[in-house]
């Protein structure tokens, strides 16, 4: 068999694991043929050949098949590589220097928001959100344009009751429906905003990226100071904010599209 004739097989052998990937639990060789149209009898051989060299595991009570050992331990040493750090720095570095601002990637860990990554500035300010910070996923930007693209089961799950919102500055959302109906206003607008949630004095906008199944991995925001309304009501960018959201959260959303491409995703509908 040549290289040329390698390359299907192994596309299909990827497609599977993708489509493993994507499932909450094992999955019979019948449904994956169906899936991914393809005939049984190379379903069955791509599943013994990942099998045998352990990307995938035969439960044979269940008549299915589940990732194997092989995966994890290459998901593993993706994360070990930092390869989502190393892929954004430079990306933040540009939007640095394009919208003088601080620049942050973060990441849902539960129900908050985990900051991985800070570029500044040449004249940096002092915010709370440092490297290895993690604030309750409903106040900042970023954490919302994340949420946003959750299901709502799942966004309930993590945020079950009124001890779940965490208030910093007496704004932002304070109840489940109230989160809701921001998420719903920043899901269509692709890009969240907060003013003042975090800290008093200090804004942010930012914008999802997305892996391959267009699931939100991360985010990119700016954070800079700007003095909110406080008689305005919560939950976006209205008069009080000035004619910069709009710039801004452009130049955010190009960044994180161009992360989400980076690493192989596909944005979501």
């Amino acid at each position: 068999m040549g290289l040329s004739s390698d390359v299907p097989a192994l596309r299909r052998g990827l497609a599977v694991l993708r489509l493993l990937a994507s499932k909450a639990g094992p999955v019979s060789a019948g449904a994956i043929a169906r899936e991914l149209d393809l005939p049984r009898s190379t379903t069955y051989h791509l599943l013994s050949e990942l099998a045998e060299a352990g990307f995938v595991t035969h439960l044979p009570e269940e008549r299915r098949y589940g990732l194997g050992v092989a995966a994890f331990e290459l998901g593993s040493a993706y994360l070990r590589h930092d390869p989502l750090e190393r892929l954004a720095r430079p990306l933040l570095r540009r939007l640095v220097d394009r919208v003088e601002r601080t620049a942050h990637l973060g990441v849902l860990h539960g129900p908050e928001a985990l900051y991985l990554v800070r570029e500044q500035p040449r004249q940096p300010q002092t915010l709370v959100t440092d490297v290895g910070v993690r604030l309750p996923a409903h106040l900042p930007a970023s954490g919302r344009a994340m949420l946003a693209h959750l299901p709502a089961a799942q966004v309930r799950a993590l945020f079950p009751g009124a001890a779940s919102f965490v208030d910093r500055t007496g704004r932002g959302p304070r109840d489940l429906p109230a989160l809701r109906r921001l998420l719903t206003a920043e899901r269509r607008r692709g890009w969240a905003v907060e003013d003042g949630y975090v800290t008093a004095g200090f804004a942010s906008v930012a914008a999802p990226v997305f892996d391959h199944g267009g699931r939100p991995v991360a985010a990119i925001s700016v954070t800079f100071r700007h003095a909110c309304d406080p008689t305005a009501p919560p939950g976006g960018p209205g008069p009080e904010c000035g004619a910069e959201w709009p710039d801004l959260a452009t130049e955010v959303r190009a960044a994180a599209t161009e992360l989400t491409v980076r690493i192989g995703g596909s944005p979501a509908p």
